[in-house]
């Protein structure tokens, strides 16, 4: 590895934590304060609020249960996913298809409607030949703005069950979700478009653009509303990329700043969310724990990732490949890399992409080393809680944490506490559906695919490299991420399974960390003592990592030995 990648990636690591932090304790004022700070300095944005609130009856229900509030989440998205498939079918007739794009076929809209409702963003289709203007932006670019928006909205609810003492309300869906989409996400993304549009990334409607090439050749080049929906898959942990090729497309990603750009906004809001916590629930100690202890599990990812793709695979090696980085080249495992970007870029955005709920790429991971390609793998299979995605990957980080609460009440005999509120039977009960329930489906669902004859029909190579294709693709779906391991088709079978994959994946953890924010907002503190475990230590962070490392890898780790182990001792 060269001296070179290694700084960029140091430089990157500096960058996520001194923007997340103060994007963090701006986010806690957004959904703590009745009037926020844009408020007071720009009176009329909480007109739009007042009128939001007024339409959606948050003016009567300021203070939503857990039920009324994950009621709302499910109606609403249930809509969406309605509104969305029903204009892929159709979009043959409508307006803003210039390239006079088919409908799309049915298992593919469902599983494309299910996957951007649910802020997954896996992709069976190429977005260039298969999706027409109106569907990228009024159907999928609103969802990757929308979606991620739910993710936030209810982990601001379950933060303020934790710090709310008896009360047992956790706010208003309709007023979090404003707030999220309105100073949040949008000045986020705006400000994202227009630095990617000044570097060449296309914001246009016109249609394909037929260019000649240098041999006299005819080449038809896709274009179209790019930049808005670049800005806002990244910042939204969406991923869902405009072309079939994603963010290795120059036209997604031309150059090295946005490609620097782009990567940390996919863990920009996650990392900036923990101090939010913290902020929230006044446990800042606690929460730069929680951060340090999502960073050495990030920082081990890139670990493993990088020195095994600047290594190269045996099959290289033997070949009599040049593998040995140099002044003149880059070495190791260049399959599937963009050139313009190198080992050391495209193995950070692999670790990021799979850290978080994004599943967008600028490389090719099915072409990576077996340990290359394990470790992204592993990272959605913790739970994508190495800070995840927005909203999602930090609900999905309190089940780990009151895991690792519960342990240590257990090493020390006495009733487990987290923020001052007891941990019972009742919340682990809770914790233990949010934490087993999406690696139990993958698993099943893998050994499904991988045993039943349409199952087989979707995988496209044999041996244990097919296995993990398969393990990639429902691992992926169930957990949200979106990241495509390639070589498991789009069959009606893959795509109806991996649609059931994606929302229950999606509403099922969801639901689970509404309910533990209804009941510890029902619960009064209890005063600390003597035997009360501190979560604000290195003791805590090593605790929870090993919880993280020991829940995920009793479950994944027999699967792994039937892919990516047995493909690399092979």
């Amino acid at each position: 590895m060269t001296a070179n990648g290694w700084l960029q990636i140091l430089f990157y690591m500096v960058a996520l934590g001194a923007l997340g932090y103060p994007l963090g304790l701006v986010m806690a004022k957004v959904y703590s304060a009745e009037i926020t700070p844009f408020e007071r300095r720009l009176r009329f944005l909480g007109a739009p609020e007042r009128a939001f609130a007024r339409l959606t009856g948050a003016v009567k229900e300021r203070d939503q249960d857990w039920k009324r509030y994950g009621l709302a989440v499910l109606i609403f998205s249930s809509v969406f996913i309605v509104g969305l498939y029903g204009l892929e079918r159709l979009q043959s007739h409508l307006f803003f298809n210039p390239d006079h794009l088919p409908a799309v076929p049915w298992h593919i809209a469902f599983n494309t409607a299910a996957s951007f409702v649910t802020n997954t963003n896996w992709q069976y289709y190429a977005g260039e030949t298969t999706m027409s203007y109106l569907t990228q932006m009024v159907g999928l670019a609103v969802q990757n703005f929308v979606s991620a928006a739910v993710g936030m909205a209810v982990l601001a609810a379950v933060i303020r069950g934790f710090a709310r003492r008896g009360e047992g309300g956790l706010g208003n869906f309709w007023t979090d979700l404003y707030r999220s989409l309105v100073y949040i996400l949008l000045p986020l993304a705006l400000a994202l478009s227009v630095i990617l549009v000044s570097q060449g990334v296309p914001q246009t409607l016109h249609g394909h653009v037929v260019a000649t090439t240098v041999q006299g050749a005819q080449q038809s080049i896709a274009r179209g509303p790019v930049a808005s929906q670049e800005a806002i898959k990244q910042l939204g942990t969406n991923g869902g990329g405009f072309f079939n090729s994603n963010s290795a497309v120059p036209f997604e990603n031309p150059n090295g700043l946005t490609n620097f750009l782009e990567v940390l906004s996919i863990l920009l809001i996650p990392a900036a969310q923990v101090f939010m916590f913290g902020r929230m629930v006044l446990a800042r100690r606690h929460a730069f724990v929680v951060f340090a202890s999502m960073f050495v599990l990030f920082a081990a990812g890139v670990a493993v990732t990088v020195p095994a793709e600047q290594h190269g695979s045996a099959v290289l090696r033997s070949a009599g490949v040049n593998v040995t980085a140099s002044g003149s080249q880059s070495g190791g495992n260049m399959s599937d890399k963009e050139v313009r970007f190198g080992i050391a870029n495209t193995s950070l955005w692999a670790v990021a992409t799979t850290d978080a709920s994004n599943g967008s790429v600028n490389g090719g991971v099915d072409a990576m080393t077996p340990a290359g390609g394990g470790a992204p793998l592993v990272n959605i299979f913790l739970g994508e809680v190495v800070f995840g995605g927005v909203g999602s990957g930090l609900y999905g980080m309190f089940f780990m944490i009151l895991i690792a609460v519960f342990v240590a009440g257990l090493m020390v005999g006495r009733t487990p506490e987290y923020l001052g509120k007891k941990i019972e039977a009742r919340e682990m009960k809770i914790v233990a559906v949010g934490a087993l329930f999406v690696p139990t489906m993958v698993l099943t669902l893998t050994a499904i695919a991988v045993v039943s004859d349409k199952g087989l029909a979707s995988v496209f190579n044999h041996g244990a490299h097919g296995f993990t294709e398969a393990l990639y693709a429902y691992t992926s779906q169930g957990n949200n991420n979106g990241s495509a391991f390639a070589g498991y088709g789009g069959t009606p079978f893959a795509a109806s399974f991996g649609g059931v994959a994606m929302l229950l994946g999606r509403f099922v953890p969801l639901l689970a960390a509404l309910a533990l924010g209804g009941s510890l907002a029902a619960k009064r503190p209890a005063p600390v003592s003597a035997g009360t475990f501190r979560t604000d230590g290195a003791t805590f962070a090593f605790l929870l990592v090993g919880v993280i490392l020991l829940t995920a890898g009793l479950m994944v780790l027999p699967a792994l030995t039937l892919g990516p182990i047995v493909e690399g001792l092979s």
